[in-house]
């Protein structure tokens, strides 16, 4: 088995320095074209993962984050003043997939204070299980919390197949019991279970787009039982 991860938070939807105006067509081109099987997105705008799935002919899950009520209003806002409504306009966390069926999804919410976070996970038909999670900003205690809960849900799920974890931790030294820590930068870290690093991992450079790296890491099947 070998699967290429990314992981990325795109600040929904936004630039650093601000650009003013709408950047999907920016991100859009930046996810199709890099070269992943499974993508784990944070702070998605909750219009954009369906556009993103299909212009990467991948398939996608996604869950509902925080400040979702009165959606289409914020979604006018934030298609045309972005950096004003900036977390405003709504968010989600997606998975999209490509050359691999989704045969099931999954999600758990990890708090509803002060803002609703959720860790989501798919199985493949390969029998891969891939999750995401956007954990709660600091104080240290909050995404701690977060992680750990998104850790034994995620043991119950999978019953010890191949596991791939990543996304926003919101720190930057978290800890999974029963996986690896594969590949890190800042606060957005990649997790695994029965599967190695292949190679040094990359973190790659879309600025000005986001105030995250995206992190690109190719993985393969460990040796052993």
């Amino acid at each position: 088995m070998s699967i290429t991860v990314l992981t990325w938070n795109l600040f929904h939807g936004r630039a650093q320095p601000p650009a003013g105006r709408d950047l999907y067509p920016e991100y859009e081109a930046a996810i199709a074209g890099w070269d992943w099987d499974v993508a784990l997105l944070q702070e998605v705008p909750p219009w954009w993962p369906a556009r993103l799935a299909e212009a990467s002919r991948a398939s996608m899950r996604m869950v509902l984050t925080s400040r979702n009520e009165l959606l289409p209003l914020r979604r006018a806002i934030a298609d045309h003043l972005p950096d004003l409504i900036k977390s405003g306009g709504g968010g989600s966390n997606a998975i999209l997939v490509r050359g691999d069926a989704i045969e099931e999804h999954r999600a758990v919410r990890l708090r509803r204070l002060p803002e609703r976070r959720s860790m989501h996970a798919v199985r493949l038909a390969s029998g891969l299980w891939a999750a995401n999670i956007h954990a709660s900003k600091q104080p240290r205690p909050r995404p701690l919390r977060d992680i750990a809960r998104a850790g034994n849900a995620l043991h119950a799920w999978e019953h010890h197949a191949p596991l791939v974890f990543g996304g926003d931790f919101n720190i930057r030294d978290p800890e999974v019991p029963g996986l690896d820590h594969i590949s890190w930068h800042w606060v957005d870290h990649v997790f695994a279970r029965g599967l190695t690093r292949k190679g040094r991992g990359e973190v790659l450079d879309p600025r000005p787009l986001s105030d995250h790296r995206p992190i690109l890491v190719e993985l393969v099947a460990s040796a052993g039982p």
